[in-house]
């Protein structure tokens, strides 16, 4: 048994006092004829004490394998690990659930605690993987550490769907209207799904989008996500530079449409097969925009803090060039012939609204769904699902410790285990009562 000292529900040692509670805790790796041990709920108060027994119960259910030079210790359910992507925030691994009988990913998070911006990153991300239900983002299928006890606690494991490929990959394949046209509405929904909670993802690029073969699109990788309306001067240093919007590079701040310029960089280099403003820093990028785009107007100017203003205005002036030039008909692919009759036409003009240096007059993501080039895909039920859960948007001015980021982020996976088993223990409850519900019609297919 846990035993789980501390305050109760109410947080303030009312309702429940310093009572323990006890939840039915049902086992992911359980076989049928095994009893069900008991778990505490934990709260944001509480500290675990493992009797040897259980403890002992508890890494049974674990086994550690080397995958490169990581390793990788899981749930035995998981098998089978082989290494499909690494980054800044971990290492990912493909695997295969035996208990659902599906392939997954399992992200390793990277060191989550060798510093206050790893820590505060790997908090954020899993905050938010838990709150977002979209299918257009990844979804968080687990979340579980190894260590039953905040003193050992140092590893933290999601489990998300397993996908194909990313778009670095597809971005090198001759992409038709119709494709090219659905993954970008694809885009566009799961950022509008994070807009509606103010989340903007800031962190767009081929690289954390992620597609399956029948083209559905998934955007992934919030750790460098953070709310909008931030009060301190946001740093520059957010995104990666090819897709950094103008906006960001001049340090004005930054909104919703700073997603909207990264769509763009995207849909420019699966149209020319190449990334469109290869910048090696902070100037080089920027000139590498202007040069293509023009010099922007004095009013962009006037809203630029004085020491960046004096710079932009001193560099050379450029007329840049049309997007008849710079995206010629020949980099498109042949018009459709499909009911959709997408044209390079259309696909041109949603460029060139996209990739608009003053933030201002960007167009907006709705504007983008209601698009001649997009709007073809248009379901309700896509475009305006549900918004995500309440997300705290303190977060991202909060500053606390490492050792503090430790036990928020040690709290919120125990946290998400009880709740993880208790639903399970709800739906194999339901399953022994209710009659068997009959087969649900095949899904209808986009093509």
């Amino acid at each position: 048994m846990i035993w789980c000292y501390g305050r109760g529900i109410g947080g303030d040692g009312g309702i429940a006092g310093c009572h323990m509670r006890l939840l039915t805790y049902c086992c992911p790796c359980r076989t049928q004829n095994e009893p069900e041990p008991t778990v505490l709920v934990t709260t944001p108060a509480c500290m675990l004490f493992l009797s040897p027994k259980m403890s002992s119960r508890l890494s049974s259910l674990f086994y550690t394998v080397e995958v490169g030079d990581t390793k990788f210790t899981i749930l035995k359910r998981y098998q089978n690990l082989k290494p499909i992507g690494s980054g800044a925030q971990g290492i990912v691994c493909a695997a295969y659930d035996t208990v659902t009988q599906q392939n997954v990913a399992i992200k390793k998070l990277s060191r989550p605690f060798q510093n206050v911006t790893h820590a505060k990153r790997a908090y954020r991300e899993f905050k938010l993987m838990k709150l977002v239900n979209h299918k257009n983002i990844i979804g968080l299928l687990n979340a579980f550490t190894p260590q039953r006890s905040l003193e050992e606690f140092q590893d933290v494991y999601l489990v998300m769907e397993l996908m194909d490929a990313n778009l670095c990959q597809v971005i090198q394949m001759d992409l038709d209207h119709e494709r090219m046209s659905y993954l970008l509405y694809q885009m566009l929904c799961g950022i509008k799904h994070l807009h509606s909670a103010g989340i903007i993802h800031r962190d767009l690029k081929p690289s954390n989008i992620v597609v399956k073969s029948d083209c559905t699109l998934k955007i992934l990788d919030f750790g460098l996500a953070r709310t909008a309306g931030t009060t301190f001067m946001m740093t520059p240093y957010v995104v990666t530079r090819y897709y950094r919007a103008p906006e960001v590079i001049l340090g004005m701040g930054y909104k919703e449409n700073v997603d909207i310029w990264s769509v763009g960089c995207i849909m420019g280099e699966m149209i020319r097969g190449g990334v469109l403003f290869p910048g090696t820093d902070h100037i080089d990028q920027w000139n590498k925009i202007i040069e293509q785009l023009g010099t922007p107007s004095s009013d962009f100017m006037m809203r630029l803090q004085p020491t960046v203003r004096n710079y932009v205005e001193n560099r050379p002036r450029y007329q840049g060039f049309s997007f008849e030039r710079l995206f010629p008909d020949v980099l498109f692919p042949s018009d459709s012939s499909e009911h959709n009759k997408l044209k390079a036409s259309q696909a041109r003009d949603l460029l060139s609204k996209m990739l608009v240096i003053d933030p201002e007059r960007r167009i907006s993501v709705d504007d983008a769904l209601m698009h001649s080039y997009i709007n073809v895909w248009y379901d309700e039920g896509e475009v305006n699902a549900p918004a995500p859960g309440p997300y705290d948007h303190s977060v991202d001015e909060r500053e606390h410790t490492v050792e503090q980021w430790k036990e928020l982020i040690y709290q919120e996976v125990m946290d998400y285990e009880v709740h993880l088993n208790a639903n399970a223990t709800a739906r194999s409850n339901a399953s022994d009562t209710e009659p068997p519900e009959s087969a649900p019609s095949p899904p209808t297919t986009r093509r």
